[in-house]
C-alpha cells in the first residue's frame, strides 16, 4: 500500500470540511469512514462479485432525467450534484439506469492521483442484488486503468459493504471532526 498520511490527504481534498453547516449538523454519534484502495496491486479477480442477470454497466450518455429520477429515487440531495457536468457510471436494466456512482477525480496530492466512486446508489427495488457493488468494482478498474494511484471513497456509512471489493478505512469522523486513523 501505498505510504500516506491520510489525515494530511484527507484536509487537502476537503478543506474547510467541518466547519459546512450539514457536516455541522449531523449527530455526534454518527460515525462515517474515509476508505482507501491502492491501485498498484488493485487487482478484481481477488475480490470476486458476480454479475446479476440482465445488468449492463456502462457510463451515463442517455437521457439525464432517467438518470435523475433513479438519483432522487435514493437520495434527493445528490440530484443537484448528477445534473452537474460530472461523469456517471450506471447499472442498467432495460436501459434504465438502476444503480449509479460518479466517478470523480479528486486531484493529485503528494504526486498521488486519487479518484473513486461518489455518490453511490441503487433504487430501492434493486438492493441486495450485488448490482451496486460490481458496479463499484468496475469503476475501479476503469479508475486503474486511467493511471489513478488510489481509489477513495469519502464519507461513508456502509465500510463493510465497501471492504468487500478490498477498500479499507483509513480515517473515521464525526461532525466535531477526525477521530482516529484506522491504520
Amino acid at each position: 500500500m501505498l505510504r500516506i498520511d491520510y489525515r494530511q490527504l484527507f484536509q487537502k481534498m476537503h478543506p474547510g470540511f467541518f466547519e459546512k453547516p450539514n457536516i455541522r449538523r449531523l449527530p455526534a454519534d454518527r460515525v462515517l469512514d474515509e476508505m482507501v484502495l491502492s491501485l498498484e496491486d488493485y487487482a478484481p479477480d481477488r475480490f470476486p462479485v458476480k454479475d446479476p442477470p440482465g445488468i449492463r454497466y456502462d457510463l451515463f450518455h442517455g437521457n439525464r432525467d432517467m438518470l435523475l429520477d433513479a438519483v432522487g429515487s435514493v437520495d434527493e440531495t445528490w440530484v443537484p450534484i448528477y445534473r452537474e457536468e460530472n461523469s456517471a457510471f450506471c447499472a442498467f436494466m432495460d436501459e434504465r439506469p438502476v444503480s449509479f456512482c460518479i466517478v470523480e477525480p479528486m486531484g493529485v496530492f503528494d504526486s498521488v492521483k486519487v479518484g473513486g466512486p461518489g455518490c453511490v446508489g441503487t433504487v430501492p427495488a434493486f438492493r441486495k442484488k450485488g448490482i451496486g457493488l460490481r458496479m463499484v468494482q468496475l469503476v475501479t478498474g476503469i479508475l486503474k486503468s486511467e493511471g489513478y494511484d488510489l481509489s477513495y471513497i469519502h464519507f461513508t456509512g456502509v465500510p463493510d459493504w465497501y471492504a468487500k471489493l478490498g477498500y479499507q478505512t483509513v480515517l473515521r469522523w464525526n461532525s466535531q471532526g477526525i477521530l482516529e486513523n484506522a491504520i
